[in-house]
């Protein structure tokens, strides 16, 4: 009787071992209520992006284009298939255009935005929305003025986990700012632009 007592346990302490282990595989800190082997988007995260932006000047007939890169960290909160966070990123640009004898550029920007969504399991479909800053270059003739500019963005996109803690998105945003009056034109400039770029974050 004892063996087969001893071999019971035995045997149900084998089973617990499993789900157990697997249960370990996914885990971090700020997994909450998550079923077993769900991914997991809760926690803070950080990343990098490329794309290209397009987009026009007010009151000037220039159309900046050009690639964009930089990098962008946050934080996730989720609830069941639910997921809200906050995100900033700080982004370099190439986008410039000539009108006349002015060359306006946009040499950086960054946004600051709330994002919500719903996840299938390792696949999140999000919208977002916040404040947007950057600045508005105007060159001619050798001079040079740059106005640093407030606004505001919006857009939506989609991020795959591909592993425990990496993933991978592609976005759309549009970013508008501020109207600001530049000595060397005579006039009042802001920016509003699209654009489209890819990313890959880390989760810690």
């Amino acid at each position: 009787m004892t063996r087969v007592v001893l071999g019971a346990l035995a045997f149900l302490a084998a089973g617990l071992s499993v789900p157990a282990g697997a249960a370990d595989f996914n885990y971090r800190p700020y997994t909450v209520n998550q079923p077993l082997n769900a991914y997991s988007w809760a926690g803070p995260y950080l990343g990098g992006n490329f794309g290209y932006a397009w987009g026009s000047v007010d009151n000037a007939w220039a159309k900046p284009s050009g690639f964009v890169g930089g990098l962008q960290a946050g934080y996730n909160w989720q609830r069941g298939p639910w997921v809200f966070g906050v995100e900033g990123d700080i982004q370099g640009s190439s986008a410039d255009d000539t009108f006349a004898a002015w060359k306006f550029s946009n040499p950086w920007f960054g946004t600051l935005r709330g994002r919500g969504g719903y996840a299938f399991n390792n696949v999140l479909f999000y919208g977002t929305l916040g404040l947007a800053y950057g600045q508005l270059r105007a060159a001619t003739f050798g001079l040079t003025e740059s106005h640093n500019n407030i606004g505001w963005t919006a857009g939506l996109g989609a991020e795959f986990g591909f592993a425990p803690n990496w993933s991978a998105k592609v976005e759309y945003l549009y970013v508008d700012l501020a109207n600001s009056n530049f000595v060397i034109t005579g006039a009042s400039h802001g920016l509003s632009f699209g654009t489209v770029r890819a990313g890959v974050n880390y989760r810690f």
